[in-house]
């Protein structure tokens, strides 16, 4: 038990706590419990919203399962990891103003709620449910799983111990404070976590005896660490030119991050969010993937790829500090949770029960059913959690693929296009989504391209073609 390591982390826990205790008094006066449980009342700002969107898009894949590869792969998954660099960028310049402006005008709370009003269609509403509490679970359970992983090799308990730990304080913490609670606590949690991916990076460096000494460990070990094309050769320009399109463009269609684009304050806000968003996950995503290679150099062996920044951190770093670091990673996976489990309470409480079950439910009811979905949900995510994947990181990118599949021209062509329609889009939505499952499950990396680029080029083109074919149908279709 590393106690002076675990003292840093349970004093970030009680500072998260104690937020989150005080945003539940806020949501209990509030006159709006809707908006301010799920959305934080519209009131961030460029700083807030920066660390929000970095803290919910820098999850236990950029932390745990990211450096994992990059230990095994080499440099090559750094530059495929800094694909990720625009993505706040694209989110708030594609959605922007635009989608915060219509959300306000038609009370829009969740990413549901835009695509009913803008299509006015119950399937669309039910297919974006369904898609949603699937692909979030997948995404759900591999940040349980790199709470755990991190859990475990700070106490030495076993997996499924630490588990329990991570998810009874996740959810306790959810259930009281709501999306206020997550967006205040995002602030503190990506300062932590831009700390915390400096000081590692530094600590690794001068531990390997400066960078020219590691890179000359890693050619000694395998030439190919040092290769953009990766140690097996299989990071070819095509799959990471696709990739791009994951982690990079798509990330408009995550519903987790859409929602952000809802909850702003101001213009002045949105664009000095995109200026620190930018360089926010910039420092993370290129620290954190480049300690992992280097670790190799300074701690080879490291046998499971989840635990090569926990390990790295305790073994290199005095104990206080280490604590410290490792708040980083606890900081990304907790935000991530809190984010994934207000969006699949949101849609199964805001989108499924209020729209088709009972629409006039009093305020206390929605308030007692938020509560018991985001329970419920969280349970069930720590049951699938319970036999964890070698590399978490995978889990995560199969759920942004899904998502991005279903959502991605439902949203952007939602906004932009007139012609755009319901059965377009329903058309599109169920294309990318059987489509992405079958490819994922049955022909993974089709002409050696990432499993999403057909799903998302073929949603499209069908989006497009249907929309037209049906224009007769739509004459009073809203547009925005």
């Amino acid at each position: 038990m590393h106690w002076q390591v675990i003292l840093p982390l349970l004093l970030f826990l009680v500072i998260i706590f104690g937020i989150g205790i005080w945003t539940n008094m806020r949501v209990r006066q509030s006159d709006s419990f809707l908006s301010d449980y799920f959305l934080g009342g519209r009131e961030m700002g460029g700083f807030l919203l920066a660390m929000t969107m970095m803290a919910t898009y820098g999850s236990a894949s950029s932390f745990i399962g990211g450096p994992g590869v990059a230990y095994n792969t080499g440099l090559g998954w750094v530059l495929l990891a800094m694909a990720q660099l625009p993505a706040g960028y694209f989110v708030l310049m594609i959605l922007g103003k635009k989608f915060a402006i219509i959300s306000r005008k038609y009370e829009a709370i969740t990413l549901i709620d835009f695509l009913k009003a803008r299509y006015q269609s119950n399937a669309i509403v039910l297919l974006s449910a369904v898609a949603i509490i699937i692909f979030l679970f997948a995404a759900m359970t591999a940040q349980w799983v790199g709470g755990a992983r991190l859990i475990e090799s700070l106490t030495g308990l076993n997996y499924r111990g630490a588990l329990i730990i991570f998810a009874v304080a996740v959810l306790v913490y959810v259930i009281i404070g709501g999306f206020a609670a997550v967006a205040l606590t995002d602030a503190l949690q990506g300062t932590v976590m831009v700390i915390g991916t400096i000081v590692l990076l530094v600590a690794v460096v001068i531990e390997g005896g400066g960078v020219s000494a590691i890179f000359a460990d890693l050619v000694a070990e395998d030439p190919n660490f040092i290769s953009p094309y990766g140690v097996d050769g299989n990071l070819t320009p095509l799959y990471v030119s696709t990739f791009w399109i994951l982690i990079g463009i798509g990330v408009i269609g995550l519903p987790q991050i859409a929602v952000r684009a809802m909850s702003y304050k101001d213009a002045k806000g949105m664009h000095r969010a995109i200026l620190i968003g930018t360089i926010g996950i910039a420092t993370v995503m290129f620290g954190m993937h480049l300690i992992g290679v280097f670790g190799r150099a300074v701690m080879p062996g490291i046998e499971i790829g989840d635990k090569v920044m926990p390990t790295l951190t305790l073994e290199i770093l005095p104990p206080i500090v280490a604590g410290i670091v490792l708040a980083a990673p606890m900081a990304a996976i907790m935000s991530t949770v809190n984010a994934l489990l207000i969006l699949v309470s949101s849609t199964v409480v805001k989108d499924v029960y209020l729209n088709f079950i009972k629409p006039n439910a009093p305020d206390a009811e929605i308030k007692r059913m938020s509560f018991i979905v985001t329970t419920v949900v969280g349970i069930a995510v720590v049951l699938f959690a319970l036999n964890p994947p070698e590399f978490l990181i995978w889990v995560n990118l199969f759920a942004f693929g899904g998502l991005e599949s279903a959502f991605l021209w439902s949203v952007v062509l939602g906004l932009y296009w007139k012609k755009a329609n319901k059965y377009g889009a329903f058309a599109s939505m169920a294309t990318g989504l059987v489509l992405y499952i079958y490819i994922d499950r049955f022909h993974q990396h089709v002409f050696g391209m990432h499993t999403v680029t057909i799903p998302v080029v073929a949603s499209l083109l069908i989006f497009i073609v249907v929309s037209l074919a049906t224009q007769k149908y739509t004459k009073h279709q809203q547009v925005f």
